[in-house]
């Protein structure tokens, strides 16, 4: 069976211990214990990297705590209400140009 590939998980710089690699070519399965220093609320990224090297190959994203979720839906209705202006004001900047 060949090797598996030298990965790392990094959080905040640090390589995070524990990182297992299985499976075969092509379809590589990886299982990172996380650490509960590194939770808190908010979004957490991790990134997946050769051992040894600063770009990263993968990445994932934990979100955490319960204020977030309200947070989102603030951002969403005012993502919304943005795009209804654009909205608004594309249509206006169409039907000027027509006339």
């Amino acid at each position: 069976m060949p090797e598996s590939p030298d990965l790392e998980v990094r959080h905040l710089g640090e390589v995070l211990e524990g990182l297992a690699v299985s499976g075969k070519p092509g379809d590589w399965r990886i299982t990172q214990p996380i650490p509960v220093s590194a939770l808190n609320e908010g979004v957490l990224s991790f990134l997946v990297c050769r051992k040894g090297e600063s770009e990263p190959i993968d990445s994932f994203t934990l979100v955490a705590g319960a204020p977030l979720a309200e947070d989102l839906r603030a951002e969403i209705d005012l993502l919304r209400a943005e795009l209804d202006l654009l909205k608004r004001a594309f249509r206006q900047h169409c039907a000027e140009s027509e006339a």
